[in-house]
């Protein structure tokens, strides 16, 4: 009798062991990039819905972003920013990479995706620059030096972050980023499945967002494009229903 319990005991442990291989064997793996001014910091939300699914998230901060503000520096480049998640990756061993990008996180995504295809199993547009190659962020949306983009000593100074304002808070955004074109040489780039996300507010037309043409783009090359009802940040406004899309992007 007390052979057959121990017996149970071990039968039960070592299918909770293989069960619980089999589930973290499967996980998937989310690289996140944000956009102009943020930093890994503002998708912590997003990073604890994905984790509760069972996903692995990295959410690298750009170089003078966020918690590496003292990093800043007006010479910081979209090279530079390609090497933070190239090298991410690489140093983290990672492999079949749901990569996702948001706004000028789509420039960086673009090139990493082009370092490293192989390392890539899916990329995300979200609400996000599209880049051929030789273009640059201020040549694809026509950006003047005028208003939230202006150059102010080589940077991008947000105006609604005040200078007595605590972390985590967006801060100053290199210029030679949005200046800087795009070089593009792989074509195993584009054989990687690809998803755009259109963000659109409540009440309006998605013809009417200024990432409209972006989403046309993606359509051309023949993408999956998706709408979620947010404003240009999901990851506060709806970082529910983008967990759910993304999570469904993968499935897929």
């Amino acid at each position: 009798m007390k052979y057959c319990k121990i017996l149970l005991v071990y039968i039960l442990v070592t299918i909770t062991y293989q069960n619980l291989y089999s589930q973290s064997d499967n996980k998937s793996i989310f690289v996140i990039v944000h956009g102009t001014w943020g930093g890994g910091w503002g998708f912590k939300k997003v990073d604890s819905l994905l984790t509760v699914k069972g996903n692995i998230v990295y959410r690298p901060t750009l170089t003078g972003q966020g918690e590496r503000v003292h990093l800043s520096s007006p010479e910081i480049g979209l090279r530079t920013h390609i090497a933070d998640i190239v090298n991410t990756i690489l140093y983290e061993d990672l492999h079949d990479v749901i990569l996702v990008g948001h706004s000028y996180g789509g420039m960086v995504i673009t090139g990493v995706a082009d370092s490293i295809p192989e390392r890539i199993k899916k990329l995300v547009y979200v609400d996000a620059a599209i880049p051929e190659n030789g273009e640059s962020l201020i040549s694809i949306f026509k950006l003047k030096n005028e208003g939230q983009f202006k150059n102010v000593n080589g940077f991008l100074i947000p105006s609604w972050v005040p200078n007595e304002q605590k972390p985590p808070k967006d801060v100053p955004h290199s210029y030679k980023t949005y200046t800087d074109p795009i070089v593009l040489k792989n074509p195993l780039r584009m054989k990687i499945p690809t998803t755009f996300i259109l963000t659109v507010d409540k009440g309006k037309e998605p013809k009417d967002d200024y990432l409209a043409p972006q989403a046309e783009r993606a359509k051309k090359r023949g993408w999956i494009v998706l709408q979620l009802e947010a404003d240009h940040n999901p990851q506060w406004s709806a970082p529910v229903g983008l967990v759910e899309m993304l999570v469904e992007i993968v499935e897929k």
